[in-house]
């Protein structure tokens, strides 16, 4: 099962962050269904060249699991504040991720709510990629973590192919280069969606076209 799920990542960036769309990630008690995602790329040398994603340059201690193979758990903090979760795609050799920016929390709900007791509604838990990690309980510690072992403390289940007019498409989230890209995807219907923030250091459109 696991090698399976694992070629579904192996693919474009786009088509495993549409096929993340759905799926649950579990950590412990506390599972959340992926309701907005967002898809990066990697260095110019491969096939998706990105300067807005951590792999853009190349290869470091830092973002070394995402030229891995698809599946792996990639975490950093943004900001020296949030931790946020990305899971590798594409082809093993080849740099991509894709971030998961919010979900909606399907177990361990008590659990969840012990960890963002700031949370106004249910659907604020997981809204949001530092959220997310912290309705999880996904620390630093976590990085490199095999997503789709079923031995793994946190594991992640892709759940059926979802129809295309289920899912919304627009830019990425506070990006200051490549912000026009439309890799950023989400399920409309959802209530946990977070609000698009466009950068303050992105150019204006105007300027980018």
């Amino acid at each position: 099962m696991a090698a399976v799920c694992a070629d579904e990542l192996a693919v474009d960036p786009p088509a495993a962050a549409r096929r993340l769309l759905g799926a649950t990630m579990r950590s412990g008690p506390v599972g959340v269904r992926i309701v907005e995602v967002e898809a990066y790329g990697g260095d110019p040398a491969g096939p998706w060249p990105d300067p807005a994603s951590h792999s853009g340059r190349g290869p470091t201690k830092r973002n070394a699991v995402m030229f891995g193979p698809a599946g792996i758990l990639y975490v950093y903090l943004s900001y020296g504040v949030h931790t946020c979760i990305n899971v590798t795609s594409g082809p093993d050799g080849t740099a991509s991720a894709v971030l998961i920016r919010s979900g909606e929390v399907v177990d361990g709900l008590q659990v969840a709510r012990s960890r963002r007791p700031a949370a106004r509604t249910d659907a604020d838990l997981a809204r949001g990629p530092g959220n997310l990690s912290s309705s999880l309980g996904i620390t630093l510690g976590d990085y490199g973590t095999a997503l789709l072992d079923t031995s793994s403390p946190i594991r992640l289940e892709l759940s059926g192919e979802l129809d295309a007019a289920e899912i919304a498409s627009g830019p990425r989230v506070g990006v200051s280069t490549a912000a026009e890209q439309p890799w950023r995807f989400w399920l409309p219907a959802s209530a946990a969606v977070s609000v698009y923030r466009r950068s303050p250091r992105a150019p204006r459109i105007d300027e980018a076209s």
